[in-house]
């Protein structure tokens, strides 16, 4: 039997069929699933979703007097956290650990294409500098990773979409363990590239037929690299070999749908393609955040309906570095995320649409309350005429 109960009543065995609310202020990623871990209810009971429906087939139902909730003692150990900071403040740790991690990649591409096994030791030494400043900020390194040049893209693509991968397994609640894999699988994803001649993957113009073959070549040449080199790690393989799969079928190398695609390869497909958009190539502009996200919303048979929202809570509805308007009636660039609200963004104020031009910047953090302005949408920076957003972020 199904049942609308509000958040209050809801206790441990209980069977949660749906969450009431925007999917964007979901606390979980799955859509049904058994409540039994603590944890899990008290992250429930502090957000702002007030009902969920209940299965009582599956689970318990509501105790007929509303009960105290009582925590079950549980040890507390001393780990040692990581503080969070401003992305003006990881931005300075975040370039150290790009350039570190990007001469890992080069070296590992290096080493392939002179034929030496694939050596994973220094690649885990970068998904813990990676997962590291991930936790001290979730936007900072990936912003500045946007800003890769076309002849970098190949090897700093890795590193974004190892950070990608990181801040995705996170917010999909995956263990310590996962994260490191996904972190793991984002940095190997396109080692097959070290096969594939780098003309073909800096050409300024469109591929021919025969060259875009050898070009789609690269993740089954990646997989072949890695098992060659002993690399046993079963998410790393998945994505290196499935990242360009389809919800619809229509992906390469084996046309995978639906289900047959495993969840960090789902998880591949969209790091891979947000970080794609969002640099700039040899042969194309990069787009906007914001714009990026509308985008890809929009291929809905392209990605997994779960991972893609996930994806959009872990880099935010407004990620670094997006132009947005405020209901003031001025422009503003996203420089950081608030903790309380993916709505309502820590921005830097620049421009008036009324007078149409520059204006005093100032600095606003809309979630602090008693604040009026909002965002009430994304804005192209070329329509503004608006050339120097990532300088104006970062």
């Amino acid at each position: 039997m199904l049942k609308v109960v509000s958040t209050e009543q809801v206790r441990l065995g209980m069977f949660i069929r749906e969450l009431k609310g925007a999917w964007i202020d979901h606390p979980f990623w799955k859509t049904s699933f058994k409540l039994d871990d603590p944890s899990d209810l008290k992250k429930l009971q502090a957000s702002v979703i007030k009902e969920v429906v209940i299965d009582t087939s599956k689970g318990l139902d509501v105790l007929k007097t509303k009960p105290s909730i009582v925590m079950p003692a549980v040890e507390v150990l001393s780990v040692p956290k990581l503080v969070h900071t401003s992305a003006i403040e990881e931005h300075v740790r975040a370039k150290k650990v790009i350039a570190a991690s990007k001469q890992a990649v080069v070296s590992m591409f290096n080493d392939v294409r002179m034929g030496k096994a694939v050596s994973t030791e220094s690649a885990m030494q970068c998904v813990d500098e990676i997962s590291a400043s991930v936790a001290r900020n979730e936007g900072a390194l990936i912003s500045l990773l946007r800003l890769k040049s076309k002849d970098d893209y190949t090897y700093m693509h890795s590193v974004a979409v190892s950070a990608l991968m990181v801040v995705l397994a996170k917010e999909l609640g995956l263990s310590e363990c996962e994260v490191k894999q996904a972190g793991l699988a984002g940095l190997l994803h396109d080692i097959g590239k070290a096969a594939i001649p780098i003309d073909y993957l800096n050409k300024p113009g469109a591929l021919t037929d025969e060259e875009f073959a050898v070009v789609r070549l690269h993740p089954e040449r990646g997989y072949e690299l890695m098992m060659q080199a002993n690399i046993a790690d079963e998410a790393a393989l998945e994505v290196c070999l499935h990242h360009h799969e389809k919800m619809n079928g229509e992906g390469y190398p084996h046309r995978l749908q639906g289900d047959e695609i495993s969840l960090f390869a789902k998880m591949g497909a969209v790091c891979d393609v947000y970080d794609a958009i969002t640099s700039t190539r040899a042969y194309k502009a990069s787009w906007e955040p914001s714009q990026s996200l509308q985008r890809m919303a929009k291929w809905s048979d392209h990605f997994d309906d779960t991972v893609f929202k996930a994806f959009v809570k872990s880099v935010g509805i407004y990620p670094i570095g997006s132009m947005v308007k405020l209901k003031s009636g001025r422009l503003a660039v996203v420089i950081d995320q608030s903790q309380k609200s993916l709505l309502a963004p820590i921005v830097k104020v620049f421009f008036s649409i009324k007078s149409k031009s520059r204006i005093p910047i100032e600095i606003l953090d809309l979630s602090k309350p008693g604040l009026q302005d909002v965002v009430v949408g994304y804005e192209d920076p070329a329509l503004w005429g608006v050339h120097d957003v990532n300088t104006l972020w970062g």
